[in-house]
C-alpha cells in the first residue's frame, strides 16, 4: 500500500458510528477511488447516487454495519455479514469486510478499527462464535491488518470468487469467540 502524504493520525480520535447522509461527500472520496476499490467486489463510484444508495440501502442489508471516522468524517466503512442468510449451519459466523480510504493506508487505522468491530461484535452479537475475513492474496496490507487484530490465517481459498473478469485466490482468516481478545493502542 502507498502512502498518499505523510500525515499523522490519532488513533485515540477513530471511532465507529451509523453512515448517514451526511457523509456522502466524505463516502464519495473513497468509493470513488480505484486504488481503495482494486480489492473490492465494486467498482470505484461515478455519482452521488451511487453513494445515497450506498448508505439508504445497501449498508442496511449488512448485519452490522459503520463508518469508520476520524474527527467524525467518514473516512472508510467497516461490515460484518451475515453467513446464515443462504446455510443456517453458518448461524453463529460473520464475515467481516472493510475499506479505508489510501489517505489512511498504513497509519493503524484500518486495525484499530478491526479490534473495534471484534470487541463490539462479540458484546452486541453474543451468538457469534467466529468472525471471518477474505482477502486476496495480492492485498498483503489488509492481511497485516487481520494478523495485527489477533485474527489466524487458516489457509488459501484458490479461485474462490471471479471478480472484476478473472477467478482470484482468496485468503480466510478467522477469530473466534475464545481466542485471546487484541489489545488496544
Amino acid at each position: 500500500m502507498e502512502k498518499a502524504e505523510e500525515e499523522s493520525v490519532d488513533l485515540g480520535e477513530i471511532c465507529l458510528r451509523p453512515l448517514q447522509v451526511s457523509d456522502l461527500d466524505d463516502l464519495l472520496v473513497w468509493t470513488s477511488d480505484e486504488k481503495v476499490a482494486a480489492f473490492c467486489s465494486w467498482d470505484p463510484y461515478s455519482s452521488k447516487d451511487e453513494g445515497i444508495n450506498f448508505i439508504q440501502n445497501i449498508a442496511s442489508k449488512f448485519l452490522w454495519c459503520r463508518a469508520i471516522c476520524l474527527k467524525d468524517r467518514a473516512i472508510g466503512c467497516i461490515s460484518l455479514s451475515s453467513n446464515s442468510e443462504h446455510d443456517k449451519s453458518r448461524s453463529r459466523s460473520a464475515e467481516l469486510g472493510y475499506v479505508l480510504g489510501s489517505k489512511y493506508w498504513g497509519k493503524g487505522v484500518a486495525t484499530v478499527a478491526v479490534k473495534k468491530v471484534v470487541k463490539a461484535a462479540l458484546s452486541e452479537l453474543p451468538h457469534l462464535e467466529r468472525i471471518e475475513a477474505l482477502v486476496d492474496v495480492f492485498n498483503v496490507g489488509s492481511q497485516r491488518v487481520l494478523e495485527k487484530a489477533g485474527f489466524q490465517k487458516e489457509g488459501i481459498l484458490r479461485k474462490y470468487i471471479f471478480q472484476k473478469g478473472k477467478p482470484r485466490d482468496m485468503v480466510i482468516f478467522s477469530l473466534l469467540s475464545t481466542d485471546p481478545k487484541p489489545s488496544f493502542p
